[in-house]
């Protein structure tokens, strides 16, 4: 019948179109959710003068009226990380029927004007 090599791969595809279509899910989620107001990101003065930048990994849980319930940081610089987070807390999305949890890039580069 089916060796259990076979049956390995079978259900390591599985997964992988069950993962794809969860991911596929998700995306579609986070694309209705629009940006109506940014706040301003400050990019701290220390870190600016000395050249450090980078990017800044957010998860943002946006509540069904556009507000932002909360922020996780998934990767960066963690000072930098806090000024985006202190930022994207005051952004307003459009609204929703739910909660969604949007992924998000804030840059931050030392050698432009508008920093982050």
């Amino acid at each position: 019948m089916f060796s259990s090599r076979s049956c390995k791969s079978f259900l390591g595809a599985l997964f992988l179109c069950l993962l794809l279509s969860w991911a596929a899910v998700g995306l579609a989620q986070d694309g209705a959710r629009k940006v109506l107001k940014k706040a301003p990101v400050p990019y701290p003065s220390i870190l600016r003068s000395r050249g450090i930048g980078g990017i800044v990994r957010l998860k943002v849980f946006v509540k069904p009226d556009g507000t932002v319930r909360d922020t996780e940081v998934l990767g960066g610089n963690p000072i930098l990380a806090e000024s985006a987070q202190k930022s994207v807390m005051q952004w307003k999305f459009s609204q929703a029927s739910s909660e969604t949890a949007i992924e998000l890039s804030v840059t931050f580069d030392p050698h432009s004007e508008s920093g982050g």
